[in-house]
């Protein structure tokens, strides 16, 4: 079998494009891979037509292993996030057309489950109005829906520092999430990297008797001996690397001791196998798992192959039920969250499990996606006209 060409679909909303690849093969087995890139749509689409044509035409895509490093080594650069998204998007559809032709599911191949369900918790809920109010009920419409874990940011535009009185208001968002999920569900703690290490220790503390799950990348991602201090000062797991491209840069994270939860994104760090060596790693520093997940059902679909088969996965974020939810429509066999138990429940459907409908993608043309995390608002999702 050998791959004859890929194609791409974009599948726009305001805040986000979701870039769906189908890799073809000559033997008419077609995969699917997707991510979710900010700002770099086009560059990704364009570096796809360039490894389409060095490294992707003609292989063969069961020998995902070689692909995989001739996309990254093979053009003599260091590969980043628009290469390894690249990558991921191909890798993905490759390991969905291998078990495809093999009639098993990709988790098959990855070593069999080791579990049957996996947790979910969701995000993109609290694209409401920013008070204590609003937030209590879109907070038990989460529960509602059968979650027992959500992620909020109550920072508003914090950068650095937060003031006495956006501290107090940030406070009472929490108390108001808190009181309306009750004591059992999970509340996981996003920082967005917005924090100085002295002003992320106070919020911590301050948040403290709201018992969060975790504390997500509570300062920038680049400097690490600013995690350290702030993992020495608190009392609650901490979990970063949504922004972290390739597995080989986790070395000195793990090295640092400063992390508990590594965060992934599948389609960021060069896909399924890349990401389930990276839990292997992890395991030998007791370090849980709990990917990125900001993409559609495909994305959802191949973090979930690692999750039924690494010992160490905590739980899989979730946007679909909440921001955006029309676009769960342009993928059949979309992963469902059991409102029973708030889990992912293993599937036996061969690959990825999930098809591409290219009728309903093109419905959700591309659009001039922003996200800026330093502007009013940006929880409600809706960016302004211009900006």
């Amino acid at each position: 079998m050998r791959i004859t060409g890929i194609s791409t679909h974009v599948v726009g909303t305001p805040w986000r494009n979701l870039t769906y690849v189908q890799v073809h093969t000559d033997e008419g087995i077609t995969g699917v891979g997707e991510t979710r890139m900010l700002g770099h749509t086009d560059a990704l689409i364009g570096y796809l037509r360039e490894a389409e044509a060095n490294h992707i035409l003609g292989s063969d895509p069961f020998a995902v292993e070689d692909l995989v490093r001739r996309m990254k080594y093979g053009d003599y650069g260091r590969a980043g996030e628009i290469v390894m998204s690249g990558i991921a998007v191909v890798e993905m559809a490759c390991w969905d057309i291998k078990g495809k032709a093999l009639g098993v599911p990709v988790w098959q191949l990855l070593g069999g489950k080791v579990r049957d369900k996996v947790k979910a918790y969701a995000n993109g809920w609290y694209t409401t109005e920013r008070t204590p109010e609003a937030y209590h009920k879109a907070a038990q419409g989460v529960m509602e829906r059968g979650y027992r874990a959500l992620k909020i940011d109550p920072f508003g535009t914090g950068h650095f520092e937060l003031d006495h009185e956006e501290t107090l208001y940030a406070v009472s968002l929490i108390e108001a999430v808190r009181d309306a999920i009750g004591p059992d569900a999970e509340l996981m703690l996003e920082m967005h990297g917005r924090f100085s290490p002295a002003t992320a220790v106070r919020l911590a503390k301050e948040m403290a008797p709201f018992k969060p799950a975790w504390l997500e990348e509570p300062v920038p991602p680049e400097n690490l001996k600013a995690l350290e201090k702030v993992a020495a000062k608190v009392d609650l797991p901490v979990a970063t690397g949504e922004r972290i491209h390739d597995r080989i840069e986790f070395r000195e994270l793990f090295d640092s001791q400063s992390v508990d939860i590594i965060q992934p994104d599948v389609g960021h760090l060069g896909g399924i196998w890349e990401t389930r060596k990276l839990a292997a790693t992890a395991e030998t520093h007791y370090v849980l798992v709990a990917p990125h997940n900001v993409g559609g059902s495909v994305l959802t679909a191949a973090s979930l192959q690692v999750g039924f088969t690494a010992p160490n996965f905590k739980i899989l974020e979730h946007f679909n039920d909440f921001a955006d939810a029309e676009i769960k429509k342009v993928v059949k066999g979309a992963p469902q969250v059991d409102p029973e138990d708030g889990c992912f429940h293993l599937s036996d459907a061969p690959g990825l499990g999930v098809e591409l409908d290219v009728d309903a993608a093109a419905e959700f043309p591309q659009q001039q996606a922003r996200f800026d995390l330093w502007a009013e608002g940006w929880e409600q999702r809706k960016p302004k006209a211009g900006r």
